[in-house]
């Protein structure tokens, strides 16, 4: 005969169910919650690059790219079409004023020169047997000019004589007025020889100074013809490094064409390009930041060209410490140009995650170890910081390195 169980016992039992079950339901969410924690990427706070956000100032800036060149370069041409017959140097060398770089053939060219002087002579003897026939013309007009007025004096004395004899009634009226005649006739031409005389000094002088003039052109094209023979001996200008010479002996070339480049290496400017739509933020005076790796050199822009070539300006920066010792010709740089401030405003550190203005999707940190991802408005920028317009408050720690892998993660874990 079955016996009835307390009731105390019951309860007892079932109170061991419950215990047992609800341990099992504890221990299966602590599994689950383990398990999710597996799944659910994280990052290490080491791999990322955060940038708490604050305010303060930004000086605008627009970047571009740079090209470092010598301050100074020259190009040399060939004055002449020859051919090169010796090389005295090589690229890499450097040279002082009136060092020699290159010969070449000048033969013809000293030959031509050669006749141009004796040119030269012959206009110059041409010239002064031109002065001496004016001077031999003038004196002989001023030679029938006296002999003039002396016939002149004679037949008014004439006609004095017969006047007097007239008025004593010994002369007649025929005779003083031929007398008269005579000497109207001389005057007239006493004073034809003065004009003739007049006219033409004016004209040999006119004369005189159009063969000088043409004889002074002469001799300009000479002294260019001599510069041109001394510029054909090619030597340096200056104190510099030869960066590249024609070493091709025989070779021909022409008039204008490149032979050599001299360059300081000592000295360095930043040739910049941007994009025609900020051509606007970019002119001459303006402030500009050239980035050489993590070096940062401040600088002027010196020249902006004015139109734009396949949509791009060039420009200049004039580099305060123009000799500094990371610079290197041909080395690419990233140049910053200033064109506003701006104060009081958010801001973030600038990095690769920034192309423009515009809205952005960026990790933030939270309270629980954790970034999640939110959208965040960016403005202006320099080469340190980015406005932020909307989307983060300041304090708030946002990551700025390269996050282009969790880009279709909205939260991710972090460990350290």
């Amino acid at each position: 005969m079955d016996r009835e169980i307390p009731k105390e016992v019951r309860q007892k039992e079932r109170n061991k169910k419950i215990i047992r079950h609800g341990s099992i339901g504890v221990a299966v969410v602590v599994l689950i919650g383990w398990l999710l924690s597996l799944m659910q990427t994280s990052i290490k706070e080491k791999d990322v690059i955060f940038s708490k956000v604050d305010t303060g100032t930004i000086e605008v800036s627009v970047s571009a790219s740079g090209k470092v060149v010598p301050a100074f370069e020259e190009i040399i041409n060939s004055p002449i079409n020859t051919r090169i017959v010796e090389v005295y140097k090589k690229g890499g060398d450097s040279v002082d004023i009136g060092t020699p770089i290159l010969k070449l053939d000048l033969q013809s060219t000293e030959t031509q020169y050669r006749k141009l002087l004796d040119e030269e002579q012959m206009r110059g003897y041409k010239l002064q047997q031109l002065r001496v026939n004016n001077q031999t013309k003038l004196k002989d007009l001023q030679m029938q000019i006296k002999v003039s007025a002396m016939k002149l004096n004679r037949m008014k004395v004439e006609l004095r004589n017969e006047q007097y004899l007239d008025s004593l009634g010994s002369g007649t009226t025929d005779k003083v007025r031929q007398a008269e005649l005579s000497y109207n006739v001389a005057q007239l031409e006493h004073e034809q020889l003065q004009q003739q005389y007049a006219n033409e000094k004016e004209v040999l002088e006119a004369e005189y100074k159009v063969q000088e003039l043409e004889f002074s052109i002469f001799r300009k094209s000479l002294a260019e013809m001599k510069r041109t023979l001394d510029d054909a001996q090619v030597r340096s200008p200056r104190k510099a490094i030869l960066t590249y010479i024609n070493n091709q002996i025989g070779a021909q070339v022409g008039e204008g064409s490149q032979i050599a480049i001299i360059s300081d290496l000592s000295h360095f400017k930043v040739e910049g390009e941007i994009a025609d739509t900020y051509g606007d933020r970019v002119a001459a005076g303006g402030r500009a930041v050239v980035k050489v790796g993590n070096e940062k050199l401040e600088g002027i822009v010196s020249s902006v060209t004015p139109l734009s070539k396949n949509g791009v300006i060039s420009f200049s920066v004039q580099l305060n410490e123009d000799n500094h010792s990371r610079l290197r010709s041909g080395l690419k740089t990233d140049v910053y140009v200033m064109n506003a401030v701006k104060e009081d405003v958010m801001r973030i550190a600038n990095s690769s995650y920034y192309v423009g203005r515009g809205d952005y999707e960026l990790f933030v940190r939270t309270a629980d170890d954790q970034v999640e991802k939110r959208k965040v408005r960016l403005g202006d920028s320099n080469f340190e910081y980015v406005e932020v317009v909307s989307g983060l408050q300041p304090g708030d720690e946002v990551i700025v390195s390269d996050m282009s892998p969790y880009k279709n993660k909205n939260k991710l874990g972090i460990s350290r």
